[in-house]
């Protein structure tokens, strides 16, 4: 077999996405053109055969998704997609998948772009929720497990791009249309809830001035339901009794949950290419966002209620303690009717143009600016038999716990469905606000803390982010370097968030009208089932609508709670880039070997402002905080790729690489308490919260893989990554500066503007290694039989030894041991069906705690297998019908439930979330 060294050119085409590779692929069509027949494949088979091409002649270690068409990437999610490919993973997010892992990290620890440019986010740090952006708009994504000294994002993990089409490539015009119809496998589990949905796109590309002008748009409509019957508990208290340990349920809060996610989305790309030297585009994406969320279920305290646990009910595991059934009396239970809105508003621009000056010299020159606004407004109302801890009428509840992770099953004797019974107000004590009590006279009478009777969340996030970039390349003509590349580059990035929550109280209420309210005619919705969990039916009505129609009174928690201001804060980067990088084409021997060295500076700007809270004669008092800090990092990176021959590669990689630190740890507002003692520090100042002084994690990794492409469908790659984190960020104390913040006592300035603060602190450090090996294998290589059969399979393993800055081991969040996934698929004259499994061991991943604060929790390893099944009409001879094809797609088809521990008890369970299937029918059309 011959051997090749890849030229400019080649690896020039290869990148713009137009090499021999990427034309062929995934159903048969035979053209005769100038007398050579042409095979040209699309479809699945297709885009498989481009991503694979994408993976093959990148100088980096890359895993890539294609589309065949705009609108038709192998998903309907573009996270299913991502967390498909090899070393990759996601964490589900209210049934969908959203939070993606890379190699053991968590979604902080990798960088997201569109285009190139790095992405705001809709949640409270950097990690990108997925399914905040459409699948049906995206031309493909690429992962970049190895960095380049050109590349403008910092990860430790690495970087995932989502890429849009470019309208001059495409070469021809495209109108094309697209549907589904998506439905749950539940039926309604609230009466105003959602078990149907649609989804639909219109795209058109075209190319005008004799091909110089290219459009490419497209508008996306969707309206996603999703459904869960959820188990959640309070919590397990411990206790010894005679000598020995146990452990009890404290209380559990099990709902039904239907959401209904509506998103429009629409992206514009101009692109301009007047001569062969010059080419312009802009491009636009604008995303609106909408999640609502209907929550209707029981809190039932248990240890932790007022009820009596009758001894002769209790059974318990010997083997760890736990009392898996019990039976209380006289125990009262809180009615819960939630609704939830999250709505966010997406908008990003950017513009890019390159010219190349001669044969040698070009040029580029990129600016962008994005924006994303989220508002969150989350409703709780309460309900039940009488207003405070001891009033109305007592049930007598018993659970059991079964075995497994499915939380248990509960008896009772009372009617929850009955509305004379159930109605609005606090059942339990839990407004320990002292502007509550106060605002309704409540201190030193019976009825003191009883004036809350529902509560609303309502953070702001505003993210904004402005880039530029400049860069230049020069080809050389020599035997080891190609071209050199150099540029610089900056990032100006704000983002902001405002916390704030609000007590409700029905607007009825006084200390002369301390009761219930029936709830109105005009607001009941019928009943909500808990039968999942055994409590029945209970009363379901519309929290929203009474809200809005001011049967409530809002008094705001941030008046008596400090939480509230230190969780609003503001930070801002500017972060400054130098790079350059030499493009390595060269022999040795006479092995062809391509890739890149080069090296990064990068010089941060950070601050941050915010409050120090403490709290006086009951009310919260604040002083403004304004911290600042920069610190800078000199990045390199090495890849090599070696082409042993035609089909078999050996890369190898290494590079320095960082994670910045979350935003919500590094901003400036704290709980501050001045004492005139001064602690072991010699500091006045106590403070709590965030620190603005935080630096990066920072990691050397290693990357060594082979990699045997057998097949235009076919390949197989193993790989090896380690990761020498040098360190990290943990809980731990700091020095903090506390100038010009006023003693909240006296409302002077103290001489002594030095803190000791506790938060987040850099240290610690460890390794992380593991390994990776896939393949896709078409099945016709064995039998011509078995044309259009093949399956694609990755194994990935991730070992670590972190220690935090004390020594103690440490656990990476998102990391875990395991992860697999498994496609299979038929693809031939027209018809196409798929059938593919993604699966994870155990890990550590954050989810929505009190107050909507992030949690972290032990979360219960999955499998997950989809399906889809469809037909190209293109295929069947039928006039009129060339461009329709048709999809039914099941997904979660093994109804996975989404689990969490309290603890490594399997029998403590936190969460188990049944999210049941989703089904799609679908249609694409292209004229």
């Amino acid at each position: 077999m011959s051997m090749f060294k890849p030229s400019i050119l080649t690896l020039a085409l290869t990148a713009a996405g137009i090499s021999s590779f990427a034309t062929v692929a995934a159903q048969e069509n035979t053209i005769k053109k100038d007398d050579v027949e042409v095979i040209e494949v699309k479809g699945f088979r297709g885009s498989l055969i481009e991503s694979i091409n994408t993976k093959r002649f990148s100088t980096q270690v890359v895993e890539s998704i294609s589309a065949e068409d705009i609108g038709k990437l192998p998903d309907s999610s573009i996270a299913e997609s991502i967390a498909r490919l090899p070393g990759l993973t996601a964490q589900r997010l209210d049934g969908r998948a959203s939070r993606v892992s890379v190699r053991g990290f968590s979604e902080d620890e990798s960088a997201t772009t569109f285009n190139g440019r790095e992405q705001v986010s809709i949640g409270d740090n950097r990690g990108v929720e997925f399914d905040l952006y459409p699948s049906e708009i995206m031309s493909g994504v690429t992962v970049y497990k190895t960095p380049n000294a050109s590349i403008e994002a910092e990860g430790i993990a690495g970087v995932i791009d989502m890429q849009t089409v470019k309208p001059l490539s495409k070469g021809e015009r495209v109108v094309m249309f697209n549907g589904q119809l998506e439905k749950t496998s539940f039926d309604k589990l609230n009466p105003d809830g959602d078990n149907q949905g649609f989804r639909g796109t219109f795209s058109y590309i075209d190319q005008f001035a004799d091909d110089t002008i290219g459009v490419a748009f497209a508008y996306n409509k969707m309206s996603s339901p999703n459904q869960e019957k959820r188990w959640n508990s309070w919590g397990y208290p411990e206790f010894t009794s005679n000598g020995k340990d146990y452990s009890i349920l404290g209380g559990a809060k099990p709902y039904v949950r239907s959401s209904t996610l509506d998103r429009d989305s629409a992206m514009l790309v101009i692109e301009a290419s007047p001569n062969d030297r010059l080419n312009m585009t802009f491009d636009a994406l604008y995303v609106d966002f909408s999640d609502e969320r209907i929550l209707r279920g029981i809190e039932i305290p248990f240890a932790w209620g007022q009820g009596s646990i009758d001894p002769n009910s209790v059974t318990v595991d010997e083997e760890s303690g736990f009392i898996t059934s019990a039976k209380t009396q006289g125990q009262r239970v809180v009615v819960r009717n939630d609704y939830e809105e999250r709505n966010a508003e997406l908008k990003q621009f950017g513009f890019n143009t390159k010219y190349d000056i001669n044969d040698a010299w070009s040029v580029e020159f990129d600016a962008s600016v994005s924006e994303v606004e989220r508002q969150l407004w989350s409703i709780e109302s309460y309900s039940g038999t009488g207003r405070g801890d001891s009033n109305g009428v007592a049930d007598n509840l018993g659970y059991t716990f079964n075995g497994g992770n499915t939380g248990a099953q509960f008896t009772h004797e009372l009617d929850y469905s009955d509305y004379n019974l159930i109605q609005l107000g606090g059942p339990l004590s839990w407004g320990a606000s002292s502007a509550l009590n106060d605002r309704y006279g409540l201190n030193d009478t019976p009825y003191q803390n009883t004036a809350q009777d529902g509560f609303i969340n309502a953070p702001e996030i505003n993210d904004e982010l402005q880039t530029l970039k400049l860069a230049a390349s020069k080809v050389l003509e020599n035997d080891y370097i190609s071209a050199i590349k150099f540029g610089l580059s900056y990032r100006d990035r704000e983002k902001t968030k405002k916390s704030e929550g609000y007590f409700m109280t029905l607007k009825d209420f006084s200390l002369d009208n301390p009761g219930m309210v029936s709830v109105p005619e005009k607001y009941r919705l019928g009943t909500a089932s808990l039968d999942f969990i055994g409590m029945g039916n209970m009363i379901a009505y519309d929290t929203n609508g009474l809200v809005k129609d001011g049967y409530y009174n809002l008094l705001q928690e941030s008046l008596t709670d400090q939480k509230h201001k230190t969780q609003s804060w503001t930070v801002q980067e500017q972060v400054t880039a130098l790079f350059l990088q030499a493009d390595i084409n060269t022999e040795l021997g006479s092995v062809p070997v391509s890739g890149n060295i080069g090296v990064r500076y990068v010089k941060t700007e950070q601050s941050s402002q915010g409050f120090a809270a403490t709290t006086e004669n009951g009310l919260v008092v604040v002083s403004p905080t304004d911290i600042s800090h920069d610190y800078s990092h000199v990045l390199p990176s090495l890849n090599l790729s070696f082409a042993v021959d035609e089909e078999q590669t050996i890369r190898f990689g290494a590079a320095k690489t960082i994670s910045r630190a979350r935003l919500d740890e590094m901003n400036a507002s704290v709980n501050a308490t001045y004492s005139p003692t001064q602690d072991s520090n010699g500091n006045n100042w106590s403070v709590s919260g965030g620190n603005p002084q935080l630096e990066p994690k920072e990691a050397t990794g290693f990357d060594l893989s082979y990699e045997n492409y057998f097949h235009e469908e076919g390949y197989f790659a193993a790989a090896y990554f380690y990761k020498d984190i040098s360190t990290w960020i943990f809980d731990g104390n700091y020095a903090i500066d506390m100038t010009g913040v006023a003693n909240p006592s006296t409302g002077e300035i103290p001489a002594n503007s030095q803190g000791s603060g506790s938060g987040k602190v850099n240290g610690g450090g460890g390794n992380l290694w593991g390994y990776e090996l896939s393949l896709s294998l078409p099945l016709s290589i064995f039998s011509s039989s078995l044309e259009g059969f093949g399956l694609i399979a990755s194994h990935t393993g991730v070992e670590q030894d972190i220690e935090d800055q004390n020594g103690t081991e440490y656990k990476l969040p998102g990391l875990s041991e395991k992860i697999d996934s498994l496609t299979f698929y038929y693809e031939r004259n027209g018809f196409q069906a798929r059938t593919s499994m993604r699966k994870r061991s155990d890990f550590k991943g954050n989810v929505n705690g009190l107050g909507l604060a992030a949690t972290q929790v032990d979360i219960k390893g999955e499998t997950i297998w989809d399906i889809q099944t469809g037909y190209d009409f293109a295929e069947s001879g039928i006039q009129g019908l060339e461009g329709l094809s048709v999809t039914f797609q099941i997904q979660n088809l093994t109804e996975e439930p989404f689990t969490s521990l309290s603890g490594d008890n399997n029998l403590q369970v936190r969460d188990y979330q049944d999210y049941g299937r989703t089904y799609l029918l679908g249609f694409s059309y292209k004229l």
